[in-house]
Protein backbone atom coordinates (compact mmCIF):
# COMPACT_ATOMS: atom_id res chain seq x y z
CA UNK A 1 0.00 0.00 0.00
CA UNK A 2 1.21 3.51 -0.80
CA UNK A 3 0.62 6.65 1.25
CA UNK A 4 -2.64 8.42 0.50
CA UNK A 5 -2.01 11.85 -1.05
CA UNK A 6 -3.29 14.68 1.12
CA UNK A 7 -3.40 12.63 4.32
CA UNK A 8 -0.51 13.37 6.70
CA UNK A 9 -2.20 11.57 9.60
CA UNK A 10 1.05 9.88 10.63
CA UNK A 11 2.67 13.34 10.77
CA UNK A 12 -0.05 14.72 13.06
CA UNK A 13 -1.54 12.12 15.42
CA UNK A 14 1.53 10.45 16.97
CA UNK A 15 4.24 12.05 19.02
CA UNK A 16 7.69 12.03 17.41
CA UNK A 17 10.24 12.31 20.20
CA UNK A 18 13.26 12.73 17.91
CA UNK A 19 11.63 15.91 16.57
CA UNK A 20 10.17 17.02 19.93
CA UNK A 21 6.74 16.82 18.28
CA UNK A 22 3.81 16.28 20.63
CA UNK A 23 0.89 14.06 19.67
CA UNK A 24 -1.95 15.82 17.88
CA UNK A 25 0.18 18.62 16.43
CA UNK A 26 1.40 18.78 12.86
CA UNK A 27 5.10 18.12 12.37
CA UNK A 28 7.06 21.24 11.38
CA UNK A 29 8.16 19.34 8.26
CA UNK A 30 4.58 18.80 7.06
CA UNK A 31 3.53 21.13 4.24
CA UNK A 32 0.05 22.68 3.93
CA UNK A 33 -0.86 19.99 1.37
CA UNK A 34 0.21 17.28 3.87
CA UNK A 35 3.56 16.30 2.34
CA UNK A 36 6.73 15.64 4.30
CA UNK A 37 9.65 17.90 3.36
CA UNK A 38 12.04 15.28 4.77
CA UNK A 39 10.65 12.39 2.70
CA UNK A 40 13.57 10.61 1.04
CA UNK A 41 16.11 12.58 3.09
CA UNK A 42 18.69 11.06 5.42
CA UNK A 43 17.49 13.62 8.01
CA UNK A 44 14.10 11.91 8.21
CA UNK A 45 13.79 10.12 11.57
CA UNK A 46 13.77 6.32 11.51
CA UNK A 47 10.39 6.24 13.26
CA UNK A 48 9.01 8.04 10.21
CA UNK A 49 10.91 6.25 7.45
CA UNK A 50 10.25 2.88 9.08
CA UNK A 51 6.50 3.42 9.21
CA UNK A 52 4.68 1.71 6.36
CA UNK A 53 1.07 2.42 5.39
CA UNK A 54 -1.42 -0.39 5.89
CA UNK A 55 -5.15 -0.82 5.44
CA UNK A 56 -5.58 -1.12 9.22
CA UNK A 57 -3.65 2.07 10.01
CA UNK A 58 -4.81 4.19 7.09
CA UNK A 59 -8.44 3.11 6.90
CA UNK A 60 -10.59 4.29 4.02
CA UNK A 61 -9.80 7.99 4.41
CA UNK A 62 -7.74 10.60 6.26
CA UNK A 63 -10.24 10.90 9.13
CA UNK A 64 -10.10 7.16 9.82
CA UNK A 65 -6.30 7.25 9.75
CA UNK A 66 -6.23 10.15 12.23
CA UNK A 67 -8.69 8.36 14.53
CA UNK A 68 -6.76 5.07 14.48
CA UNK A 69 -3.37 6.71 15.06
CA UNK A 70 -4.77 8.95 17.81
CA UNK A 71 -6.24 5.90 19.55
CA UNK A 72 -2.93 4.03 19.23
CA UNK A 73 -0.98 7.03 20.58
CA UNK A 74 -3.31 7.30 23.59
CA UNK A 75 -3.17 3.55 24.24
CA UNK A 76 0.62 3.51 24.25
CA UNK A 77 1.45 6.81 25.97
CA UNK A 78 2.98 6.59 29.46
Amino acid sequence: MDCRPGCGACCIAPSISTLDKPAGQACVHLTPDYRCTLFGSSRRPFCCSGLRPSAEMCGANREQALAWLTHLEQATSP
